[in-house]
């Protein structure tokens, strides 16, 4: 029999052909076959009446057959399994339900998480009986066999061969397995080759390394409890809302005293009421999908559906997100569709083929990260992807996704020199695959979860990143402004007596801020690979170098654009970021020392951002904003106003020398008395002290335009904001 040899072999694709219950080729009853190469002895038991029915007959191969001559319907049966250690096992024989896998064809390509990898489900055999176990399921077109190997059944990748399909998934439903169970799949390509054991791309779990073993998941069954968050959010326009992230690393916000990591659940109890206190309104985490390479912080997943294990279980993430929505603070995670690491247990040649990468290495390999890059032309590819970031949406209410190294996939020339790269069909360096599925990513997200944000980090002057799909766009909700975080840093590096010959990098971002709808982020990537942190960048002795990171800090929540700070920005820390140590909480110990100080000033900004609509409400349209002074580079002052939805504005003035300056005038548009909303120069956030008036009462003496003005006096170093009282 052909199909037995390709047992034997480990090639088997269609293993329900002989094993299981069939009519005898003589015509005469049933036989029933099983591969157990393992066993010493199986016998055959009726389920129904418990009665032995026989001892089967193995053959040189390992295939035990029993003939039951008088048998005519099909009937269920259970196997005991004999090893030569004097061992015993009764199971279900997953060969005896062969009609019913080899009839599956329920996917669906935007909801694949809910038909792949391995479901928890309940087989009905008649109408007393039902089945509990796992069905599996995996994509593998080009394979030659696959078997399920794992802890029920001693990691034997000879016993559990799936069966294959014109479809090119493989099944095989195991009775009586359980969540918790651990599995890999054993794939021989195309020339009967044996692979490494793979990771189950659709694993809701992984174990950590070195097992990396997928592990089975109940039926989600998690009580959620935010229910008014949800259906809020469907309500709201979060581009007219104040936006202020904090960007967290769940391994090294914090850590316990034996250095362990924080579980979720300990991260919801710890993470959340700081960030609720501190008055930012989303949490964006780092890459939660399963990496094994901790210090690839993420950025390199091999488990896409499976939020990392070293936190945790699934529900215990779940439980992390409910947290966060029922203390009134969205999540956003960071989403990794342009490449993946090579790991052997992952998706690279995942059955012998270049499935889920581009085979042509100009195309398919990343230089700068070593890594796969997804063949975005391939609709598996597109399905799998798409299906991920809506399984995030879906079972995890996931508030939104921002797209890590989105401008990687739009240039087939991406770090890459001339010859290193191929054009598209029309000659261009565009990624036309990427583009159309971005495109398809954007517009199936936003017509299943139109309160849902997608947020490109994208580095280029790419046009129409943020604009929809119908007209023109990529589809996006925000993209990072890159530009901006780039020309301000460089600007607030300089010693402060150059800073008068580069006063244009602290206003070009006006003139393209409303080109697209921008994220402001001060992320992770800016304080890695010896950058150094926010602080260190800045000038002078320890009491400038604070001032400036003060006014910066300011000058960004009045800036136009949404907000984002990587976490330890808040505490002015000296320290590079290290993904292997928890941030240096210590420096607050002194209350009245600089980084507390930073800590409270950036608490005061995300409370002014969110009680001050003039700071949020217009932030993504030009009427929003408005020069007082945008030219006295001599002096290095940036003045401006920011309006709300009923013309009302606050007036921010950034000083950013050392000098103190009296009697400085700039131009308001209203009469009346103002008052101070913010100062930077506070002596509670670790400033001198110098205020800008005692009265600031406005006079009908036109500047800037405008028929008043107000004369002020600009502590050093710092950022004001004022509104009439």
């Amino acid at each position: 029999m052909p199909v037995l040899s390709d047992l034997a072999k480990g090639h088997c694709a269609t293993p329900f052909d002989e094993l299981g219950l069939h009519s005898h080729p003589s015509g005469k009853g049933l036989v029933i076959r099983t591969w157990r190469p393992d066993a010493a002895k199986v016998e055959v038991f009726d389920h129904r009446s418990g009665k032995l029915l026989g001892a089967m007959i193995r053959n040189e191969a390992g295939v035990f057959e029993l003939h039951l001559p008088r048998r005519k319907n099909p009937f269920l049966y259970q196997l005991n399994v004999h090893w030569e250690n004097g061992h015993s096992f009764l199971l279900y024989d997953p060969y005896f339900f062969g009609e019913y896998i080899l009839a599956q064809s329920d996917i669906e390509s935007e909801s694949l998480y809910r038909h792949l990898g391995a479901q928890v489900i309940s087989h009905k055999v008649n109408s007393k009986l039902n089945i509990q176990g796992v069905l599996f399921k995996v994509y593998a077109p080009y394979a030659r066999s696959v078997n399920i190997v794992g802890s029920f059944n001693g990691w034997d990748d000879r016993l559990h061969p799936m069966a294959s399909a014109d479809d090119g998934i493989w099944r095989l439903f195991i009775p009586s397995l359980q969540p918790g169970d651990q599995y890999k799949y054993a794939i021989c390509d195309f020339h009967g080759n044996q692979l490494p054991l793979k990771t189950d791309p659709f694993a809701r779990h992984i174990e950590q390394w070195p097992g990396l073993a997928s592990v089975v998941q109940g039926i989600e069954s998690y009580s959620w409890k935010d229910q008014v968050w949800m259906s809020k959010r469907k309500e709201k326009d979060d581009k007219e809302q104040p936006f202020s992230i904090y960007e967290v690393h769940a391994g090294s916000w914090k850590r316990k005293e034996n250095h362990d990591f924080l579980s979720f659940r300990e991260l919801a109890d710890e993470l959340i009421p700081y960030v609720a206190d501190m008055g930012f309104t989303h949490i964006e985490l780092l890459p939660v999908s399963e990496h094994p390479l901790f210090d690839s912080w993420g950025y390199q997943p091999v488990g896409l559906f499976a939020p990392s294990s070293r936190y945790g279980s699934p529900d215990d993430f779940r439980y992390f997100v409910d947290q966060c929505h029922q203390k009134g603070i969205g999540v956003i995670l960071d989403w990794v569709p342009a490449h993946f690491p090579i790991d052997e247990h992952g998706l690279a040649r995942f059955d012998g083929s270049s499935l889920y990468e581009h085979p042509d290495p100009r195309r398919g390999w990343h230089p700068d990260w070593q890594t796969c890059i997804y063949d975005f032309g391939k609709p598996w590819v597109q399905d799998f992807l798409i299906s991920n970031a809506l399984y995030w949406l879906d079972e995890f209410h996931i508030d939104g996704l921002r797209v890590d190294a989105v401008a990687s996939m739009l240039y087939l020339d991406y770090s890459r020199d001339h010859g290193e790269w191929e054009a598209n069909i029309h000659g261009g360096n565009e990624n036309l695959e990427a583009v159309t599925f971005l495109k398809r990513f954007n517009e199936k997200v936003h017509s299943k979860f139109p309160d849902v944000l997608t947020i490109a980090e994208e580095s280029t002057s790419w046009p129409g990143v943020s604009k929809a799909v119908s007209e023109g766009g990529l589809g996006f909700d925000f993209k990072w402004n890159m530009g901006w975080m780039n020309d301000t840093l460089e600007y607030m590096k300089l010693d402060p007596v150059y800073r008068q010959h580069h006063h244009s990098q602290m206003t070009f971002s006006t003139v393209y801020a409303w080109s697209e709808d921008f994220v402001l982020p001060l992320s992770h990537d800016e304080v890695v690979h010896g950058k150094g942190t926010i602080l260190t960048r800045m000038p002078g002795d320890d009491w400038q170098k604070f001032a400036n990171l003060r006014a910066y800090l300011a000058f960004m929540y009045a800036h136009p654009g949404k907000k984002l700070l990587f976490m330890g920005a808040e505490l002015g820390t000296h320290k590079e970021w290290n993904q292997n140590a928890a941030l240096d909480w210590s420096l607050l110990e002194n209350s009245d020392g600089f980084h507390a100080g930073v800590q409270r000033l950036v608490k005061a900004l995300n409370h002014l951002h969110s009680g001050e609509p003039a700071l949020y409400e217009k932030d993504l349209d030009a009427p929003g904003f408005a020069w007082t002074t945008g030219d006295d580079s001599s002096q290095s002052v940036l003045a401006f106003r920011r309006y709300d939805s009923d013309g009302r504005s606050v007036q921010v003035i950034c000083n950013l020398t050392p000098v103190v300056r009296h009697d400085y005038r700039i131009g308001v548009p209203e009469h009346g008395l103002y008052a101070e909303l913010l100062n930077t120069d506070d002596e509670c956030f670790g400033g001198s002290g110098v205020k800008t008036g005692e009265q600031l009462q406005s006079e009908e003496i036109p500047v800037h335009h405008q028929t008043y003005s107000l004369s002020l006096t600009l502590p050093p170093l710092a950022t004001v904001v004022l509104a009439l009282s």
